[in-house]
């Protein structure tokens, strides 16, 4: 049976072979969109699982309000997880990151490599995750100092083998210190959200330890089996009051945390599941770019509705053909085949339908597949697909396909009843259908969805890249790492500064793009500080040539010069902090910090100048309190350009580099590239949405001439009649494709407040952003309408040019 319905399936497919390549065709591109995205998905979903204990595992995040100020960051004070360890039995285990101190140099031979994937780490590392060794004993590995666990790429890489325990490596330039390495462990999987290669004992961190007011280090809670994570999480307003409140005592006028709160203030800390952090995690120091729920809800919706739009074509075609497989159900049902027999049958050519669609969008995925990985930032292989958790689903879906594509159709094509069917009553295949025009209406639904999501993507970031940030990000070449010449550093900024078309040099360890260094404090505008006059400030060491270099503006005041001694003690402030202070004039007034948790305010800052606010972070954050200083900042260094030799001057400042520095890598960047990288991920959704906005347009296009072209068949005599009779060819083009035009308008109408309330949901995560026009919508609707009317007035206008001599001559 199965056999024979197989059979008959095969020569349907043959003998329709325009349908048959529609179907195939739309269900493949379908089926192939789907596979991709759901790797993209199970991959997103899979972060920082593979850990044995996941389940149990937490990160501390830290929310903090202060004079107007908000900070969310990633991180907590360095004694907070031994402190928690100690009080609460909830706690089995608690580790360390500290990450805050950047890239490190690392002597290969007589050259020296800079790592940026490096961390210091509690010994407890070990007990927490789970990062199995390949030689040496983890449970030991960092118990002493000058100890360090390396990764498996990163032995081979320095040694050629991964058999170094007990080997040494040198770190650092000036200050050089030798690591025994006592353990090498295999590299951490791509779906997790810390990668390191360099994991060095938390006894070397050059840190003044104890104050549970600096924040700097990521801080992981083992609970225990049975732990209510939510229910621990109150503990932390007793420990608040126990260990923070007496510290901020010391240089704040503040008695209980009610009085802080009252104040409008903030100090709260929360639980957040190991496995959350990658989709759920956006804080100030995250340990690596973090994905976002919201793209995998939305791409898992984009692929489920793809496949749909496909499945509705099939099942648009199969019943708009109604009449060709009407004498066939007749007669099979008069020589007594039952209902059930011709639901499988249809039912089976569905299915073969769709295995054969399969088929070509595995192909079409292997092809795409670099495509994909470069817009999605991924690493799939062809074996991607096979892994355990995929291949069944994989396997199961073209059959699942075919029941949801092939369902509706038998049903329909076995209900007809033979007695109308063989008297001829049933002979108009393509009559009025309102399922099939409301199925018609939900693709282009979909389409215009997408289509106006991807117009308003593109015009935030068009919004990005054209709006006034404050400062100039064009043409400011960034040299990385100056800071390893040591004191020959000036000497290298000052020889640069020579070079033709070098227009200004600086110092720029402080920049105002993501990844960059950040510096916060806490500071009053009164010599004693209360809950009304403390606010929390970013605090960035500069030059005197850091502002024209960067193309900043003095609003107020002036710039540091060298002609005023008293610079040293001087601040320029931002527009933000002007605003916060509430000082008319500003210029001349006080601004008071601490030099430490037991100091009390013991450093008084003049201001001397206003900036123009800068955006220093992406547009999705609103510009805060930033205050420059005069110090120290040369570990890189900024070069305000003005050359047609890009490349050229390039060379030059690299020879000038390897002079001064053989040993040294040269790293060097710009300015704009690095601003663009803030936004990479919705480059990256931008990409996707216009992709899958064109494949949804394809595949609802193709059912549209499919539609078209049965049509044109089915009506072929009443074409020819009514061109006897004088009909134009405008006239019979109108007839055929007005009732589909007026759905695709229908659709538009549908899809524009759909797609309105859904991207301004989009547009909340920027603090800057666009307002979406009216024009965006009459864009998409001109742009869907004029698409399908090219779809259906090809198979239209073919039909109405035809000789109505040769579709009436058999009458």
């Amino acid at each position: 049976m199965l056999t024979n319905y197989f059979k008959i399936a095969w020569r349907n497919l043959m003998k329709n072979k325009t349908f048959s390549f529609i179907n195939i065709a739309g269900l493949a591109i379908g089926l192939c969109c789907f596979m991709l995205i759901a790797l993209y998905v199970t991959d997103e979903l899979s972060y920082d699982r593979f850990h044995e204990k996941a389940g149990r595992i937490y990160r501390i995040h830290s929310a903090i309000r202060f004079g107007g100020t908000d900070l969310n960051l990633a991180v907590t004070s360095d004694p907070m997880g031994a402190t928690l360890k100690k009080d609460y039995p909830q706690v089995e285990q608690f580790v360390r990151f500290y990450a805050s101190s950047g890239s490190r140099h690392i002597k290969k031979g007589n050259e020296y490599i800079v790592e940026e994937r490096v961390a210091y780490a509690d010994s407890t590392l070990f007990d927490v995750f789970t990062l199995p060794a390949i030689a040496g004993n983890t449970k030991t590995a960092l118990d002493n100092p000058n100890t360090t666990v390396i990764s498996e790429s990163a032995a081979r890489k320095y040694f050629g083998t991964t058999n170094v325990v007990g080997k040494s490596i040198e770190v650092g330039l000036e200050d050089k210190t030798m690591y025994n390495i006592t353990a090498v462990i295999k590299d951490m999987p791509v779906n997790s959200h810390f990668h390191f290669d360099f994991i060095f004992s938390m006894d070397n961190v050059d840190y003044q330890f104890g104050s549970y007011l600096s924040h700097n280090f990521h801080t992981y809670l083992l609970l225990r089996e049975g732990t209510d994570y939510k229910a621990f999480e109150k503990k932390f307003d007793e420990y608040v009051v126990r260990y923070i409140l007496p510290q901020a005592k010391q240089f704040m006028q503040v008695e209980t945390m009610d009085e802080f709160k009252k104040a409008g203030n903030k100090l709260e800390y929360n639980l957040m599941p190991l496995t959350d952090i990658h989709l759920h995690s956006d804080l100030t120091a995250e340990l690596g770019v973090n994905g976002n729920i919201q793209y995998v809800y939305i791409f898992s919706a984009v692929a489920l509705f793809l496949l749909l739009i496909a499945c509705i074509n099939f099942m648009n075609l199969s019943t708009a053909r109604s009449s060709n497989r009407a004498k066939e159900v007749g007669i099979r049902k008069v020589l007594g085949t039952e209902r059930q027999t011709l639901i499988g049958q249809f039912i089976a050519e569905s299915t073969l339908t769709s295995y054969l669609a399969f088929a070509f969008a595995l192909l079409m995925t292997f092809i795409l597949l670099p495509y994909f990985n470069d817009i999605s930032a991924k690493t799939f292989s062809v074996f991607s697909l096979l892994q355990p958790s995929l291949l069944p689903f994989l396997l199961l879906l073209p059959f699942a396909v075919g029941l949801l594509a092939g369902y509706y159709p038998a049903f329909f094509l076995s209900s007809f009843r033979p007695i109308e069917v063989l008297k001829g009553k049933l002979n108009a295949g393509f009559k009025r259908s309102n399922l099939r025009n409301l199925l018609v209406t939900f693709q282009f639904v979909t389409s215009m969805v997408l289509v106006i999501g991807t117009i308003i993507v593109y015009q935030q970031l068009n919004y990005i890249q054209t709006k006034k940030l404050g400062f100039d990000k064009d043409q400011v070449l960034i040299i990385n790492g100056t800071g390893a010449l040591a004191t020959n550093a000036e000497v290298f900024k000052n020889e640069i500064a020579q070079i033709a078309g070098v227009k200004s040099a600086s110092f720029a360890g402080f920049l105002p793009v993501a990844g960059s260094s950040r510096n916060d404090n806490t500071f009053s505008k009164e010599a004693v500080m209360d809950m009304k006059n403390g606010f929390n400030m970013q605090v960035w060491r500069v030059d005197y040539e850091y502002v024209p270099t960067l193309g900043m503006e003095i609003i107020k005041g002036r710039n540091f010069s060298k002609s005023f001694g008293s610079d040293s003690s001087a601040v320029i402030i931002n527009e933000t902090t002007a605003k916060l202070l509430g000082y008319d004039e500003p210029i001349g007034k006080k601004i008071y910090t601490s030099s430490g948790p037991s100091a009390g305010l013991d450093m008084v800052y003049e201001i001397v100048g206003v900036v123009k606010n800068f955006h220093y972070e992406s547009l999705r954050q609103t510009v805060g309190p930033l205050c420059m200083r005069l110090g120290n900042n040369s570990w890189s260094a900024a070069f305000k350009i003005n050359t047609n030799d890009v490349p050229g001057l390039v060379s030059k400042v690299e020879a000038k580099w390897k002079k001064m520095a053989p040993d040294m890598p040269f790293s060097y960047q710009f300015l704009d590239q690095s601003f663009d990288q803030m936004y990479r991920a919705e480059q990256r959704v931008g990409k996707v949405a216009l992709t899958f906005a064109i494949l949804t347009i394809l595949i609802a296009c193709l059912g549209l001439f499919g539609l078209v072209t049965y049509m044109a068949e089915q009506r072929t005599k009443e074409i020819g009649i009514r061109k006897v009779l004088g009909a134009s060819v405008p006239n019979i083009v109108s007839l055929l494709s007005g009732e589909f035009l007026v759905l695709v308008v229908i659709a538009v109408v549908i899809a524009s407040p759909i797609a309105y309330f859904a991207m301004r949901q989009w547009l909340t995560e920027f603090a800057y952003r666009i307002e979406i026009s009216w024009w965006m919508f009459l864009l998409a609707g001109v742009l869907a309408v004029v698409i399908s009317l090219l779809t259906v007035s090809f198979q239209a206008i073919k039909a109405a040019l035809m000789n109505p001599v040769r579709s009436l001559k058999s009458e």
